[in-house]
């Protein structure tokens, strides 16, 4: 699919591309239009950009986008921070521009990223080399929404061992980076009760192993006994909930080296290698004990920084223990005060989240814009609903998507899908949560 691409000073005229207060013209503008955008206000009280990538050898510039080239919710971003009298300029990241396009970033205040993972390298460019640039503009002093720091800590499976000891967390929470911490570790927690192992790279579910053991010969106190290589595990993997059966050997050497001669036979559609790397290319896996009740489901907390807009239960298929999207798990959706919810979310909001960022490593940065927490029922059965302990599960901030604008993105059957097919009260909604986004970005602007 080929893209008219336009350039030049015709091409940043606030009229036919990039409009706002500063000049875009050094960059490639791949936008069709603006379609949807309000006007941008003069003076701006902040002036921000919200960067974008399209993915030139994708259909329709990536699976995120709409047919004019923007991200199908990055209007409502834009729009949202207007309302708050800052202006949002909607710029593309063309990896041959990299210089300029940071150069342009230097004229703004803040910038919010929506490069969906993996959509830098998929155009040909280096995630490296934009995330480092990020970096460089954070030092400057301008606010990055969310900073590569940010989505790389807060996504790291090993969040859940620096909240481990919130309420929200669980103790015996471990994190591995090395084949020996691992062989090591696992042993031990795996003979004392089921377990979830959890890769930091994948995603929907992928590298995430539910654990038991086949005869389940489980230790009654922790640490009182090591599994043996050659005892047999029933492993069940979250992307789709299929089942096998390996050894405590072979699983440990799938973890660590993929399909070998000593891995046996994995049906997995995933390769392996979790710690391949090491630490610092993001190689480790997580520990965390296995609680039964999540067949009941998980709770999405859908946040815009410190606010709390909406729950979703995550039900599993019958049978299965994933709700990852795409297994026949079934969604219920909640408001923010849901009331069986409501000592979780109290004891996060009031109590937890003012500690989560200094415990990531990240004192110096304000909560992301717009994320989610998911939460998993750790009681046992019975528990009375104000008494349960709900646990972190994952945190994610990484270009998590505004739902209600979905029918702007282009897809097979609708290859002109844009902001017009998103129906009048979706537009409304997502227009709250834009305005809520805007009322706490300026307010973190103006502490500076």
């Amino acid at each position: 699919m080929k893209r008219a691409i336009l350039k030049g000073p015709a091409a940043s005229a606030a009229s036919s591309a990039c409009p706002g207060p500063v000049d875009c013209s050094i960059i490639t503008v791949l936008a069709k239009d603006y379609r949807g955008l309000k006007e941008q206000p003069s003076p701006a009280k902040f002036k921000g950009g919200l960067a974008q990538v399209y993915v030139r050898s994708a259909p329709y510039g990536g699976s995120d986008k709409s047919s004019n080239g923007h991200r199908y919710d990055s209007i409502t971003f834009a729009n949202g921070m207007m309302e708050s009298g800052m202006s949002c300029q909607l710029i593309h990241y063309v990896h041959q521009e990299h210089d300029k396009f940071f150069e342009l970033c230097t004229k703004l205040d803040f910038i919010i990223v929506r490069c969906n993972p993996g959509q830098i390298k998929a155009d040909g460019g280096d995630q490296q080399k934009f995330d480092d640039g990020m970096r460089t503009l954070r030092k400057r002093g301008i606010q990055i929404w969310p900073s590569p720091d940010v989505m790389e800590k807060m996504g790291a499976k090993d969040a859940l061992c620096k909240v481990a000891n919130m309420s929200i967390g669980l103790p015996d929470t471990l994190a591995y980076y090395t084949e020996q911490e691992f062989a090591q570790g696992f042993k031990k927690t795996m003979a004392f009760q089921p377990r979830v192992i959890k890769q930091n790279r994948g995603s929907s579910g992928e590298g995430i192993w539910i654990i038991k053991l086949a005869d389940g010969n489980y230790c009654k106190e922790y640490g009182e006994r090591s599994c043996d290589d050659g005892e047999v595990l029933k492993l069940m993997e979250a992307n789709d909930n299929h089942e096998e059966t390996h050894t405590v050997a072979e699983f440990i050497e799938f973890c660590v080296n993929g399909r070998s001669a000593s891995s046996g036979s994995w049906a997995s559609k995933g390769a392996g290698k979790y710690l391949e790397g090491g630490k610092e290319a993001g190689g480790q896996l997580v520990d965390q004990r296995f609680c039964p009740r999540i067949v009941e489901g998980e709770l999405r907390y859908n946040l815009i920084a410190d606010s709390l807009v909406g729950i979703i239960h995550k039900k599993p298929k019958a049978g299965g223990i994933s709700a990852v999207g795409g297994t026949g798990s079934v969604y219920t959706y909640f408001g923010p005060d849901e009331a069986q919810y409501l000592g979780l979310t109290r004891n996060f909001l009031e109590k937890d989240l003012p500690l989560v960022m200094p415990a990531l490593g990240l004192p110096d940065e304000p909560i992301p814009l717009w994320w989610t927490t998911d939460f998993i029922n750790s009681s046992p059965e019975g528990t009375a609903p104000e008494k349960e302990k709900w646990i972190v599960g994952e945190f994610n901030c990484s270009c998590v998507g505004i739902s209600r604008c979905l029918a702007a993105y282009c897809k097979d059957d609708t290859p002109n899908a844009s902001y017009d097919d998103i129906s009048a009260e979706d537009k409304a909604e997502a227009d709250k949560y834009g305005k809520l986004m805007g009322e706490k970005a300026l307010a973190i602007l103006s502490k500076r």
